[in-house]
């Protein structure tokens, strides 16, 4: 059996069972330049509940009655790339089909001494180069300053934690429960963490961040954004890397930002991986010496089964992950 999964209805609000299907698929044979994998690990990312509608934005939608795509990491089972052969481990960003074929173009190894090859999909893949270049480039930390997370304890804000801490910066993390923050604080390094369901957030925040916010790593947007603008000193930056708080909300609206931004001459801007993509080698070469000499850590929240792939995905929206969520989906290898 060769299954794969197809959005078969857009969403209007939070997906669901209805707007995805698991079908039995075509068998591949690859043509020259191509190879043949057998998917082990799937990822599931917000980005992807953008992607169901039919709007346009920095990537094209998913299309109806097409196997949906994501980052996924994979074992070559027949090659005619000369690049590849039977057996390398292989990621890129691939239709959610069992088996399926890849161009060469599209894939790269994986290099196992690394660590486990699901680093690929986290800290050493798309999560880590975004938390890296959203807090270098963007967010420009100096020591001393404070920098509030928004999900920090998914796989790109835990990421920037433990990055703002490296760099000498107060960090302060925002998350869902109180297992999250207890990770955020003792195993992320963290100066404290708020839970927005528990908390009051407005005065949390205040309470957390005595000098006010000097960077804002935003995933979240939403209620939580509106409390943070406030506390922005002169001159912050907001990098605006997600905002799932609004996904699955269709015309949400909320207090306007810009009189804080005013206020405070802050900057902010919203980025996607992609616009790094010249600068990828550099990303991971710190995050791979940083996570070979034990400065950086990471959490995998792995479900199994590739029929359980849609139900990893509705769980990102309720918070179910702490780090990455992955759904392994073969034992070869």
């Amino acid at each position: 059996m060769n299954r794969e999964i197809q959005l078969i209805q857009r969403p209007d609000g939070t997906p669901t069972h209805e707007h995805l299907d698991i079908v039995e698929a075509d068998a591949q044979q690859p043509e020259n330049g191509e190879v043949l994998v057998q998917l082990l690990y799937v990822s599931v990312d917000p980005y992807m509940r953008g992607r169901m509608n039919d709007a346009k934005s920095y990537v094209a939608p998913f299309q109806l009655h097409e196997p949906i795509e994501g980052g996924v990491v994979a074992q070559v089972v027949e090659s005619k790339a000369e690049a590849f052969s039977v057996g390398d481990i292989v990621t890129g960003s691939l239709q959610w089909r069992e088996v399926t074929v890849a161009s060469a173009d599209s894939i790269r190894k994986v290099d196992p001494s690394l660590g486990s090859v699901t680093t690929s999909l986290g800290i050493l893949g798309m999560p880590g180069l975004t938390a890296y270049f959203g807090l270098i480039d963007i967010g420009k930390p100096t020591e001393g300053e404070t920098l509030v997370v928004s999900g920090a304890a998914g796989a790109v804000g835990s990421t920037v934690v433990q990055i703002g801490k490296l760099l000498g910066c107060y960090v302060v993390g925002i998350a869902g429960s109180d297992d999250k923050t207890s990770y955020i604080v003792n195993e992320l390094g963290a100066d404290a963490a708020i839970n927005y369901k528990t908390e009051d957030v407005a005065e949390s925040l205040q309470n957390a961040c005595p000098n006010g916010v000097d960077i804002y790593f935003d995933n979240v947007g939403g209620q939580i954004s509106d409390h943070v603008y406030p506390l922005l000193n002169k001159f912050a930056r907001i990098t605006q890397c997600g905002a799932i708080a609004s996904y699955n909300v269709p015309n949400d609206q909320g207090p306007r930002m810009q009189m804080h931004l005013i206020k405070s001459s802050a900057t902010i801007k919203g980025f996607v991986v992609g616009d790094y993509q010249n600068r990828f080698k550099e990303g991971f070469e710190h995050l791979s010496k940083w996570l070979k000499g034990g400065k950086l850590t990471y959490e995998e929240t792995i479900h199994e089964g590739f029929e359980n792939i849609p139900d990893a995905f509705f769980g990102l929206f309720k918070g179910d992950n702490t780090g990455k969520q992955l759904i392994k989906v073969s034992n070869s290898q």
